[in-house]
C-alpha cells in the first residue's frame, strides 16, 4: 500500500479549521493503516514533519429507507499534529 492509498481525503468542517491554527489537520484514511504508516505517508505526501497522530475509528450511521435498515460505511480518521518548525500543509492555504 502506498502513501496516496493510505490517506483518503482531508476532513473540512468548522471543528478542523479551528484547528489548523495549531497545526492540526484532519483525514479520512485507510480503516487498516496503523499510526505509524499514517506518519510515513504524511511526510511523505505533503513533505512535513509530523509529532503525533491520533485515530478515531468512525462507525457508520444507521440509516432508514422505509421499512428497510442499512448502514453507512464505517471510516477511520487521523489528526495530524505537525512540529513547530514544519510548514504548513500548502493544501489548506486558500480555505
Amino acid at each position: 500500500m502506498n502513501a496516496y492509498d493510505i490517506i483518503r481525503k482531508p476532513v473540512i468542517s468548522e471543528k478542523s479549521m479551528n484547528e489548523m491554527a495549531d497545526k492540526k489537520y484532519t483525514f479520512i484514511v485507510d480503516i487498516n493503516a496503523n499510526k505509524t504508516e499514517i506518519k510515513k505517508a504524511m511526510e511523505e505526501v505533503f513533505k512535513v514533519k509530523v509529532e503525533k497522530v491520533n485515530t478515531i475509528r468512525m462507525m457508520g450511521k444507521m440509516k432508514r429507507q422505509g421499512q428497510h435498515e442499512g448502514r453507512r460505511p464505517s471510516f477511520k480518521k487521523a489528526i495530524v499534529t505537525l512540529t513547530a518548525d514544519s510548514k504548513a500543509i500548502e493544501f489548506f492555504e486558500g480555505l
